[in-house]
């Protein structure tokens, strides 16, 4: 007898994926894909006539084109709305086409169209990559998450797809005029007056690549210009001193003071002192760079400059301490000084406050009325304190001072000009109490060989912590002489400074005809800064 089985069917349950997230899965692979592939290959490294750079597409909802020119900051075009922007990062000046250009002028005529034929080749080279980074990203990753070849395909001619979509979407909306409105950041926007000159050079073509080249090209100057201070054409019937003040323990300060000497060919550099911050022994490690600087250095205390600083400056090369109304002769110049009397970090001693100050201005008076009755009158009279400063007026035709942390400039009711200088060290880590920093500021002077009066002085203003703008301008005294009649007051509103100056004209292009680094464009007041907050010592 034969039995028989009874067997159940089976049945096996599959999970098909709705269409709808089977297409939202593959264009997730796709766009990740392309990313992860723009990012890992999708730039060109490419010279742009005497720059090197480096071109990059990038995902961005709104598009356009961003130029990177560091240290100066940025500019944005308007160029296109499409989800990619091109960035464009200036990473230096390349040595040896720069030099060529300086040796053979003549090939400066054919600078922009060299830079258009650069870019377009650049942008051309980058589109390739681009769309060999894309696919080669969208594959692998279609590989990695489907396992299938046919499906890593189809992610890859997709990604193919949409770059060519997003292309011609740039090209539908390419504007041409973008670059005549550019959003400016860093230290490009604090030079208006070559930012003007560009967008005035651009208007002039009509042809996108032709102002773009343009554009490049000027900064190019820019970035010539201002990576480093600007500097004057030497004159010899000038002393150059450099006013610095209340550096407070930033090192950056000896940086800045270098570079000022070096560009501007400084005679002398005068400190009215809080070179310290608490006067301590430990600091005056802080001093050792004095000596290298490049100038002579004439220095007085602050009331943040301990004994212990003072003698540890008298010992160094090239350092003249003035205290007590002593007076030292350099580069043709007869300055006297005096130390501030009160050293306000030593908590155990009460602030003896203006009195004390007023004293100390003075006995500093009186030395330099005891030197003019030897006929041997006094050029710059320095304290650190505007209080003691004060009580050299008609004594002296110049006094400079430091302390408040703002730079003030006004004609004492006896005809001395008093100038005090902002802090040099931004106020050391004092910049960080308040919610902006405090701008890193210089002065120098120029005084007449013969007569050794002041004849200008250049006020230089640097963005504080954190910032990256420079901006330097030229003063002209109305009068600089003890008896002449008093200035307005220091609180009336200054003219507004000229930012950095435009670069020179190419040798190609005749040059300006010859003037006194004096003339002026028009008569200058004596500059006011806004009162920004009260320093802490």
């Amino acid at each position: 007898m034969v039995r028989g089985t009874n067997r159940q069917p089976t049945t096996t349950l599959t999970h098909t994926p709705h269409p709808f997230a089977r297409a939202a899965g593959l264009v997730a692979v796709v766009l990740l894909g392309a990313w992860l592939g723009l990012l890992a290959v999708g730039n060109v490294r490419t010279p742009v006539g005497p720059m090197d750079t480096a071109m990059t597409l990038r995902p961005s909802l709104t598009g356009g084109t961003k130029v990177n020119v560091s240290p100066l900051g940025s500019l944005e075009l308007a160029t296109h709305t499409a989800p990619l922007r091109l960035d464009v990062d200036v990473d230096q000046l390349n040595a040896e086409r720069s030099r060529a250009l300086v040796d053979h002028p003549e090939r400066i005529a054919g600078l922009q169209d060299e830079i258009t034929r650069d870019v377009a080749l650049g942008t051309a080279d980058l589109a390739w990559r681009s769309c060999a980074a894309v696919v080669s990203g969208s594959v692998a990753l279609g590989l990695a998450v489907y396992r299938r070849p046919r499906r890593a395909l189809a992610a890859g001619g997709l990604a193919l797809t949409l770059l060519a979509a997003c292309g011609g979407l740039a090209y539908a909306t390419w504007n041409p005029k973008s670059v005549l409105e550019p959003k400016f950041s860093g230290l490009l926007s604090s030079a208006p007056g070559v930012v003007g000159n560009a967008r005035s050079i651009v208007s002039e073509f009509d042809v996108y690549q032709r102002e773009l080249a343009r554009l490049v090209t000027n900064v190019t100057k820019l970035y010539d210009v201002t990576s480093t201070l600007p500097a004057y054409q030497p004159d010899p019937t000038t002393v150059r001193v450099l006013h610095v003040s209340d550096i407070h323990l930033n090192p950056a300060a000896w940086h800045i003071v270098q570079s000022l000497v070096e560009q501007y060919e400084i005679d002398v550099i005068v400190d009215t002192g809080d070179t310290m911050d608490h006067g301590s022994a430990a600091e005056n490690a802080f001093l050792d760079p004095v000596p290298g600087l490049g100038a002579p250095y004439v220095w007085v205390r602050g009331n943040h400059d301990s004994a212990a600083t003072q003698k540890s400056m008298e010992g160094r090369r090239n350092v003249h301490v003035l205290d007590h109304g002593r007076t030292v002769e350099v580069a043709g110049l007869r300055i006297a000084g005096t130390g501030d009397p009160q050293f306000t970090p030593d908590r155990s001693v009460v602030a003896a406050g203006d009195p004390a100050e007023e004293r100390a201005g003075r006995e500093l008076a009186a030395a330099l009325r005891v030197r003019e009755e030897a006929g041997e009158p006094v050029d710059i009279a320095l304290a650190h304190n505007p209080v003691a400063a004060r009580q050299t007026d008609g004594s002296v035709p110049l006094a400079l001072a430091g302390h408040i942390h703002r730079r003030t400039n006004e004609i004492l009711d006896k005809g001395t000009r008093l100038m005090t200088e902002g802090s040099t060290g931004g106020s050391g880590l004092r910049a960080v109490e308040g919610r902006t920093p405090d701008p890193v500021e210089a002065s120098v002077l120029y005084l007449d060989r013969d007569t050794r009066t002041l004849q200008a002085w250049d006020a230089i203003t640097l963005g504080g912590l954190g910032l990256s703008t420079a901006e330097v301008s030229r003063h002209l005294p109305e009068n600089n002489s003890p008896g002449a009649s008093p200035s307005p007051s220091p609180s009336e509103p200054a003219p507004p400074p000229t930012s950095l100056p435009p670069p020179s004209p190419p040798p190609s292009t005749p040059a300006p005809p010859s003037v006194s680094p004096f003339a002026p464009t028009r008569p200058s007041p004596s500059p006011s800064a806004p009162t920004p907050r009260s320093p802490s010592g």
